[in-house]
């Protein structure tokens, strides 16, 4: 039996490890699947302060002050692949799928999911998933209770995610997103609130510019980035939310 905890390097994610840690339970990898933006150009979808974290911070601790042997897996294919991926059904056939749509996100089903799956299948159906799950998200550890071969410790010790947040914190293991958001998703999410949004704008304008570029790619069957606005009209809301921050603090 192999004991395995899914790990997106998130509050969640990273307080299952470091229960296990705590507590002395059966642990043997933590496996990451990472998602690309561009795989050509080594282009990560984690934002990146989140991927120097993961990287320079959170690996090498559960690695050698731990003691877990932490497995990246990739896949082949990326988001530019999926935004440029020919419809062949449907009726939005021949064209291009564009932009992810929010909540039914082929990014993870096609990017994420498919890497992770394969890395289980090696161990032949004889291991144990740890999923970051906190007592106060009933709905997703009802479905998780479904799949015997998957358990949350978040759950086992009571912990409600802001305690997953404090544990991270106590431990030096607490993502620099949190600074920002109360979430942790890749920076071309169509979830993402508006404080991620704006962060990405302010602090990373080359890969805000990327979707931007995107955005005039013909023959898309999704052409807003998200369910309301083109991913142009949130650059215009949030370059009008900078020059009204600048001028109240030029008033002060």
């Amino acid at each position: 039996m192999k004991y395995i905890a899914s790990c997106s390097f998130g509050k969640d994610s990273l307080a299952q490890v470091i229960l296990a840690h705590e507590h002395n339970e059966p642990l043997d990898y933590v496996v990451y699947s990472e998602v690309m933006f561009d795989i050509k150009n080594n282009i990560s979808g984690e934002v990146p302060e989140h991927r120097d974290f993961i990287y320079n911070v959170a690996i090498p601790k559960i690695e050698k002050e731990f003691g877990y042997k932490v497995i990246v897996v990739k896949s082949e294919l990326d988001f530019i692949s999926e935004f440029h991926r020919k419809i062949v059904n449907g009726k939005n056939k021949g064209l291009i799928r564009g932009f992810p749509i929010g909540w039914k996100c082929c990014i993870n089903h096609d990017c994420k999911v498919p890497p992770m799956k394969k890395f289980l299948k090696t161990l032949a159906d004889d291991y144990q998933q740890h999923i970051g799950i906190a007592l106060d998200e009933p709905e997703r550890l009802v479905r998780l209770h479904k799949d015997k071969r998957k358990i949350s410790l978040l759950e086992k010790y009571g912990y409600t995610e802001a305690m997953a947040k404090d544990l991270c914190a106590k431990y030096g293991l607490l993502s620099p997103v949190y600074n920002y958001t109360n979430r942790n998703g890749c920076w071309f999410c169509p979830n993402q609130r508006w404080s991620e949004l704006r962060w990405l704008y302010q602090h990373h304008r080359d890969l805000f510019d990327k979707l931007v570029e995107l955005q005039k790619t013909p023959n898309k069957a999704s052409k807003k980035w998200n369910r309301q606005f083109t991913i142009t009209q949130i650059a215009k809301q949030l370059d009008l939310m900078n020059r009204q921050l600048s001028f109240d603090l030029g008033a002060l």
